[in-house]
């Protein structure tokens, strides 16, 4: 990188830094695990020396549950070898048929991810959000950033499914609502996916969300369709129409990322004979409040009766035992 003709050829330079920012990554994740078990082995040695002293001692085990944690998550992060599954990504929520029920249901994993991304010490920006009618959201749209965001949540892409005693019926009945998840990489190759600009309908309306008087006076919301493949993106969050395209190109460049990455995967399974789908949509978890309390992924069995803890976000476990088995 010191040479003076390095940025020369600009894509080369930029595949080198990218590929030697992640190479730190990795040592510096190597480090902190290193570092933890010094000072737990430094510290047990003066505990002998001091005649196991008890503040010594909780300190030790206060480590050792850090340094657990840190070789778990080291363990899980060697699992996501797939280039984009270090950056960043983009989340999207859409209800099911359902009504008003759907809506609520996709709301409630909207508040779910959010958690989850907050304790993973992750930054949630809401791109895009439409309410519903009565309750809950239409869609929603929201960029996670964090080391290994998209590889943590390529996991979630699918049909989410609830059932539980409604809080909209009279009567009081149990219902069964369906919302899905979309997940889409937002890696510095992002940038490089060119759109032309004869490919794009660009719409602007008045924005239906919160937002105070001006988001409604105003044509602030904007809506990007690309014709070659239909699909369409709406960003606004944002009170300047000019922020909403911004986010709504990044959104649109994601997801045109994502489905080349999924084409080239197609093709190489069938060329090695793949014969299982590779789609997304499928059922992949469901989340039951009544008669019994169970959230079970139904790719991997794997099951957890605290309904409570998944909802505020505690959904590692599915996550590692979905990339496991992977």
């Amino acid at each position: 990188m010191s040479l003076p003709d390095f940025w020369d050829d600009r894509r080369r330079a930029e595949e080198t830094t990218r590929s030697l920012s992640a190479e730190k990554r990795v040592v510096g994740e190597f480090d902190a695990v290193r570092e933890v078990e010094e000072e737990a082995t430094l510290l047990l040695e003066m505990a002998k020396e001091e005649g196991n002293d008890e503040e010594v001692l909780r300190e030790i085990a206060g480590g050792l549950e850090k340094l657990k944690r840190l070789v778990k998550d080291l363990e899980i992060k060697s699992l996501l070898s797939r280039e984009e599954d270090s950056g960043d990504a983009i989340v999207t929520i859409h209800p099911g048929a359902g009504g008003t029920e759907s809506a609520d249901w996709a709301q409630m994993l909207l508040r779910m991810y959010t958690r989850w991304a907050e304790r993973r010490g992750f930054q949630a920006s809401l791109l895009d959000i439409q309410p519903a009618d009565e309750a809950g959201i239409k869609s929603a749209t929201v960029e996670m950033r964090g080391d290994y965001a998209y590889g943590f949540l390529r996991s979630e892409v699918g049909v989410h499914r609830l059932v539980r005693i409604s809080p909209f019926d009279a009567a009081h009945r149990r219902h069964t609502s369906f919302a899905s998840v979309f997940v889409y990489p937002e890696t510095e190759a992002v940038e490089e996916v060119e759109v032309a600009d004869s490919d794009l309908r660009v719409d602007t309306f008045r924005s239906s969300g919160a937002g105070g008087q001006h988001v409604n006076k105003t044509d602030s919301a904007v809506r990007i369709t690309h014709d070659p493949t239909g699909i369409v993106v709406t960003c606004q969050s944002e009170r300047s129409q000019h922020r909403n395209r911004a986010n709504a190109m990044k959104v649109l460049k994601a997801r045109l990322l994502a489905l080349k990455i999924e084409e080239e995967r197609k093709k190489v399974a069938e060329r090695e004979g793949e014969k299982k789908e590779i789609a997304w949509g499928n059922q992949i978890r469901s989340y039951v409040f009544q008669p019994y309390t169970l959230v079970k992924d139904h790719r991997t069995n794997h099951e957890s009766g605290n309904v409570q803890a998944v909802m505020d976000g505690d959904i590692d476990s599915f996550i590692d035992a979905f990339l496991r088995v992977r």
